[in-house]
């Protein structure tokens, strides 16, 4: 088989891939456009990290994989856990090449924790229950970890943004790709591989925060000696392609995004809020709880969080779900909102599915439908989707009911952020602008990635479901039914790949408490 390399920028934006690539400050992204061809591509919907990766290496649509989101909802409950590898439904192209024969590489791919027996080397990304490396928990198999000790992710705090932060994030990103860099070229240069993938997320981390001094024309927009992080970050980046490729040898190449990147307005919608003013929803008297967690977060010193989340193990797992479902009055709400400002979208309660659902299954559909109308007649919405118009397969149900698209103003995305009373929109004043995940981000992702390619094609644009047919069909690999399509042409049927199973394992309570305090450092929840 021929041997692939892909490499993940995670959030690479096209237009300013075009940009660079045209000033000649990225030659190794050229090299490969110039053999083959860079090409737009469409994410999920969201496009949000989980499910676009997920989809990116298995070639189906998340409700036919499974993994929606970095949590999911179990039925009966109004609460959340946390999604794992094991929630996978379908082989991704490190299995279909390890059935086939073949060796593997993979390094730091999100939403592989943990690691699956493969024929070859695992390290799983960032979704892994601890804060900020990794430990052996993360290496498939267990004597791979002296080469991939190390393997950094983001470790600092993206919620509390203050002075020096930017100095410090910069740095903290910049040295991150250079430790990826040579963990990746050892395992490259070690490794007897025939696949290989390789992601590095600091082109995503960068782009959510320091947008705002990259782009003049952004309404959130600082002068700063910041304003080109984001293009040192993608020069960089370039240069560990190079090396990447340098240590592969003769192999084919691909370079994906999971999505683009844009600023996003000054403009804040709170659905909640908008639900509750037209009567869909109804609040309660907010949990004493929640209360506190919020107030304690507030004064813990991050470096003491993690411990305390370890030790109230019972609590941690439930932290979250208050955090999102608290405060409403259920026996009164007909639909609600979790208000993650990268998934924005709506649940409908409905009886027999949530513990207090008022919504009768007969009524489900109409219920839907007025929603959507009234939704889309509030002009900060661009569109409302049911999700069986937006996913196939048999994980439909672990999605919302409904997903939102938010407008546009002046091309600048109004943002979705979580509030319980208030209006339901708002305008940020400066202090707000800088953001931090949870606080409208001042970069947010836009629907459309890159992917790359040095291989021949006549396509002029794709989708995350056509990256993992067109690996195949250029290693000479058969796939198993994917959604999307190759961009070079059909595979000879060489090999068939196998059915793929595996026991699906939830976090114990003490990987959940570690796992929540890691996205909350992130940013992803408050």
């Amino acid at each position: 088989m021929k041997r692939f390399l892909l490499i993940g920028l995670d959030g690479a934006e096209p237009t300013l891939v075009e940009r660079w690539m045209g000033e000649g400050r990225l030659p190794n992204l050229s090299a490969i456009r110039e053999k083959g061809a860079l090409l737009p591509c469409a994410s999920t919907m969201p496009p949000a990290t989980f499910p676009a990766w997920t989809t990116c290496v298995t070639g189906v649509n998340p409700g036919r994989h499974g993994i929606i989101d970095f949590t999911y909802m179990p039925k009966g409950e109004y609460g959340i856990r946390f999604t794992n590898a094991t929630h996978r439904s379908a082989p991704a192209l490190w299995n279909i090449v390890s059935d086939a024969g073949g060796r593997v590489c993979v390094l730091g791919v999100p939403a592989t924790y943990p690691p699956e027996p493969v024929n070859g080397v695992m390290v799983s990304g960032f979704d892994s229950p601890v804060c900020q490396r990794i430990d052996k928990s993360f290496v498939y198999p267990e004597s791979a970890y002296a080469t991939a000790t190390g393997w950094p992710f983001a470790d600092f705090q993206e919620s509390s943004i203050g002075e020096g932060w930017h100095d410090m994030a910069f740095r903290k990103l910049m040295d991150g790709i250079v430790a990826k860099e040579k963990i990746a070229c050892d395992f490259l240069r070690q490794e007897e591989w025939d696949f290989s993938m390789i992601v590095f997320g600091e082109s995503d981390t960068v782009s959510h925060h320091f947008w705002m001094f990259h782009d003049s024309d952004s309404p959130r927009f600082q002068e700063s000696e910041h304003r080109n992080a984001i293009r040192d970050v993608y020069v960089r980046l370039d240069e560990a392609v190079g090396r990447l490729i340098e240590a592969a040898g003769d192999v084919a190449v691909g370079i994906v995004s999971d999505h683009g990147f844009g600023g996003a307005g000054l403009g804040v919608a709170h659905v909640n809020n908008w639900l509750a003013e037209h009567e869909y929803l109804q609040y309660s008297q907010a949990e004493a709880d929640s209360i506190l967690k919020r107030v304690g977060l507030s004064v813990v010193p991050p470096s003491l969080r993690g411990a305390i989340f370890r030790r109230l193990t019972g609590v941690a797992q439930k932290a979250e779900g208050r955090s999102r479902f608290g405060g409403i009055d259920w026996a009164q709400t007909k639909a609600w909102s979790e208000e993650l400002p990268y998934f924005p979208s709506v649940r409908i309660n409905l009886k027999g599915r949530e513990p207090e659902g008022i919504v009768s299954p007969k009524d489900y559909e109409s219920t839907c439908d007025e929603i959507i109308d009234a939704l889309k007649s509030w002009d900060v919405i661009e569109d409302v989707r049911h999700r069986d118009d937006v996913l196939s397969g048999p994980h439909v149900e672990r999605a919302p009911d409904l997903f939102i698209t938010f407008a546009r103003e002046n091309g600048y995305p109004i943002s979705g952020l979580r509030a319980r009373g208030g209006p339901a929109y708002r305008v940020i004043d400066s202090a707000e602008a800088v953001g931090g995940k949870e606080r409208g981000m001042n970069g947010v992702h836009f629907p459309t990635g890159i992917f790359m390619t040095d291989q021949a094609t006549d396509a002029r644009e794709t989708s995350l479901l056509d990256v993992a047919p067109t690996v195949l069909a250029t290693m000479g690999l058969a796939a198993p039914e994917m959604d999307g399509r190759s961009l070079t042409g059909a595979a000879e049927d060489v090999v068939k790949a196998q059915n793929y199973e595996r026991s699906s394992e939830e976090y114990t309570p003490e990987e959940s408490a570690i796992l929540e305090e890691r996205l909350r450092g992130l940013g992803y929840f408050e």
